[in-house]
């Protein structure tokens, strides 16, 4: 597969529905699980919760691998269960990847919401499952803190969706350009290491005649030009339609802080003539917007605009 243009969005969530609640990556302490229950419930949803939230496994994994993968493979074949929220990202998705059941997963489409570690999931989803999915705020890492209205209305109007729809930046944050022009592809990314690590596996990042979105959080500018000098070495820069970066939370170049995430990526699209944006609102700060990936994407750099194509 390099570009899945048509993805059919899930069906939408609404009152009254079961959300599963898992942990694919690390641990929340056991003190935190009523909290997010009740947090998701006062949404107006009923809860099924993985049994695994507080396990804590090699000190950063809420249990080992298969143990991780099964609840995410139980929460898709559930009837029950309307949609799927993680808790929180972390460490150790690389780990579940093997045990994902994708004929299960393909078999139960459904709202599935993450950002972060969850990056391989996503990938995974769409590439391998045909699936939209979401990058979007997580339960314990956002929605316990509460959702300003405008990453609420981004969240629900995302997962949501009746039809095609312009993203929008929270007011006082505009989409800026880093390269013009206009590109049409799916939505495909997440955080960055994730990205260059997954090349090589079976769910490796496919940006090919694809929108490449890539976010990164407390990391060295050095790592950041390590990765995204890997995307390009491993030819998926060249060969995407157009990249969207999001945000780069306490990544910061100390010895010379002009060059920055924007500089390098620029450095790494010397020669390539494709459009390139950056300050979208999503990743790992706040606020943190919705998007939905795996969806067709149009994105205009120079009038700043990113569109998406819903179809059920």
């Amino acid at each position: 597969m390099k570009n899945f243009e048509k993805m059919l969005y899930p069906k939408q969530l609404k009152k009254g529905d079961t959300v599963g609640v898992i942990c694919p990556s690390s641990a929340i302490p056991s003190d935190k699980i009523e909290k997010v229950k009740s947090c998701v419930e006062n949404m107006g949803y009923k809860t099924k919760l993985a049994d695994n939230l507080d396990k804590v496994f090699a000190g950063y994994m809420a249990g080992d691998g298969d143990e991780r993968a099964k609840w995410v493979n139980r929460m898709f074949a559930d009837p029950e269960v309307d949609a799927i929220f993680c808790v929180r990202g972390g460490d150790g998705s690389s780990r579940l990847m093997p045990y994902l059941d994708y004929e299960i997963i393909k078999a139960n489409p459904k709202i599935f919401v993450g950002y972060s570690d969850v990056t391989n999931i996503h990938m995974a989803l769409n590439q391998i499952c045909g699936m939209v999915s979401f990058h979007g705020p997580m339960i314990s890492s956002n929605m316990i803190d509460g959702l300003t209205d405008e990453e609420s209305t981004s969240f629900f109007d995302t997962i949501n969706a009746e039809s095609d729809f312009d993203y929008q930046n929270p007011k006082g944050y505009e989409i800026k350009k880093l390269k013009g022009g206009k590109a049409i592809g799916n939505l495909v990314g997440g955080n960055l290491s994730l990205l260059s690590a997954s090349i090589g596996t079976p769910f490796e990042v496919e940006s090919e005649d694809n929108i490449l979105f890539i976010e990164e959080v407390c990391e060295p500018m050095s790592k950041i030009e390590k990765w995204i000098f890997h995307l390009r070495n491993a030819g998926k820069l060249d060969k995407c339609r157009g990249i969207v970066l999001g945000q780069f939370t306490k990544v910061e170049n100390a010895e010379e802080p002009s060059y920055d995430e924007n500089e390098v990526t620029l450095a790494a699209l010397r020669d390539l003539d494709i459009p390139v944006v950056c300050n979208v609102q999503s990743g790992h700060g706040k606020p943190m917007m919705t998007l939905p990936l795996g969806t067709l994407c149009t994105l205009d750099a120079d009038e700043g605009r990113i569109s998406f194509k819903v179809e059920r």
